[in-house]
């Protein structure tokens, strides 16, 4: 494990820590991004009792949590994609999860290279961009648990982390994992917090921050958790922190009333998996309350490993001049609408969970203002007082919400999940389904936020919302037609 813990992937020793920068740690913020995968904002500090997550609740305590913020896209290569470069997806660009940065926006400066470029070092730990050989060059260090070590096969680095990502523990899974590239949706796994991929990472971060405190240079750090992806394995005493009995399923475990049959995803990513049953057929109500479980366990696996992450930072002193950011890349359906996963046009696949927390912001608490992940970039750059690559950036700064918490913030935002392309506004969430062919609307979602939080009733096609309907399809294809037409 040691010797694990200690690989550089790149081939660079730590080395570059001491030399090669002029800035000083004092005189620019470091950055610590705690990024998390499928994570939906159904914890503690979000006023929900299910999920117990404490180290998260805490650090919305010390920092603000924004309680409207939306991805840009509800598929992890995408959406990762957009909140790294800042741009938002368009007909053209950051589709699905297979997409590559250097390949859809070649040109673009990305939230690493430009703190690179301007200092920093830079540190891309676990799950960062979708893919491992995704703009490596932005990094001074990339590194993912198990992908740099010598293989069987003498397969690349990002090859042999494709076949390993899964990390089941026990030994029959493991081997049918090995066998077909298969295995169960779920693993309950008698071992302790460092033995899955995501304790392997939080060591290393540990690791770093012990390093990174004697260094002169500010540092852009980055924890990128698998958990609470699929499959929903974590260790046991977590899935012993629920009684079986409390959990339930949702009570709207049905599709939305007038909902348009594209709107209804076949939860794909889940049928992937051993147990579950194929395209067509409902999950049985004993796999859904198992699965709703291992969700809860590596929700408060995953707020584990992030409390080890922050009690470091304070151990070495790092926090005083760190600005630690907490963000999923998008939501999830927890059989919400008889659906499970992501990518859907649902306010449960789009919105996230989002704290920051700053040594250098006076203010603590909440906020409503809606926000989207393209915010990210310009308000870290912002806060790091550096320039922002103006030409590029689609988002806005944060900082003004974050030194005013009564802040409204924009007016909408925008969503874009396959065909289905979203305005959000702070009371509606309005779909427009349109053919890539023609660039026609086919179907569209309309839901009331104040009247329906849970999206239950589309009410596009009902007359007395005709005006609110035309309204929004405007202010869609005025605000976003670039993004509709991939312009």
């Amino acid at each position: 494990m040691k010797k694990l813990l200690l690989r550089i992937s790149t081939g660079i020793l730590f080395g570059w820590l001491l030399v090669g920068c002029e800035t000083t740690q004092t005189s620019r913020p470091n950055i610590l991004l705690l990024y998390m995968d499928d994570l939906r904002p159904q914890l503690g500090c979000y006023g929900y009792s299910q999920i117990q997550s404490p180290n998260i609740d805490k650090l919305a305590k010390e920092g603000v949590l924004f309680n409207n913020a939306y991805c840009n896209v509800a598929v992890c290569g995408a959406s990762r994609a957009s909140m790294l470069t800042g741009m938002r997806p368009t007909k053209n660009i950051f589709r699905d999860y297979k997409v590559f940065v250097q390949d859809d926006t070649p040109h673009a400066i990305t939230i690493p290279q430009f703190f690179k470029e301007n200092g920093y070092l830079t540190i891309s730990n676990g799950k960062v961009f979708h893919h491992l050989d995704d703009r490596m060059e932005d990094w001074n260090e990339v590194w993912r648990p198990y992908a740099f070590d010598k293989n069987p096969k003498g397969l690349a680095p990002t090859d042999w982390w494709q076949s390993l990502w899964r990390d089941y523990q026990l030994p029959e899974n493991k081997k049918h994992y090995m066998e077909t590239n298969r295995g169960p949706a779920y693993e309950k796994a008698n071992v302790g917090d460092t033995a899955y991929i995501d304790g392997i990472l939080t060591e290393k971060v540990i690791q770093d921050l012990e390093r990174l405190q004697e260094n002169d240079s500010p540092f852009f750090l980055t924890a990128g958790f698998i958990s609470p992806h699929l499959p929903f394995n974590a260790p046991a005493h977590h899935w012993e922190k629920y009684e079986e009995s409390s959990i339930k399923q949702p009570y709207n475990n049905f599709v939305a009333t007038n909902a348009p049959k594209i709107s209804i995803s076949a939860s794909n990513e889940l049928r992937q998996y051993t147990g579950i049953p194929p395209k067509g057929e409902r999950v049985n109500d004993t796999t859904a309350i198992k699965l709703i479980h291992g969700y809860y366990a590596t929700v408060s696996y995953v707020d584990t490993l992030v409390g080890k992450i922050l009690k470091k930072l304070e151990e070495t002193g790092l926090d005083k001049n760190t600005i630690v950011v907490l963000v999923s890349d998008h939501g999830y359906n927890l059989q919400e609408h008889a659906q499970w996963a992501k990518w859907t046009s649902h306010r449960t696949s789009m919105q996230v969970p989002l704290i920051i927390s700053s040594p250098f912001i006076n203010n603590t608490g909440t906020t409503d203002a809606l926000v989207e992940l393209v915010d990210i970039f310009p308000t870290l750059a912002s806060l790091s007082q550096l320039d922002l690559p103006n030409h590029q950036l689609e988002g806005e700064s944060l900082v003004p919400i974050l030194n005013d918490l009564t802040s409204k913030g924009k007016p909408h935002v925008f969503i874009n999940n396959s065909n289905g392309y979203t305005i959000k506004t702070p009371r509606y969430s309005y779909t427009e389904y349109i053919d890539p062919e023609n660039n026609k609307t086919f179907a569209r979602m309309l839901y009331d936020h104040y009247q329906d939080p849970d999206e239950n009733e589309n009410i596009a096609e009902l007359p007395e919302h005709s005006d609110i309907v035309r309204q929004l399809h405007r202010q869609l294809h005025s605000s976003y037609g670039r993004n509709i037409l991939g312009l």
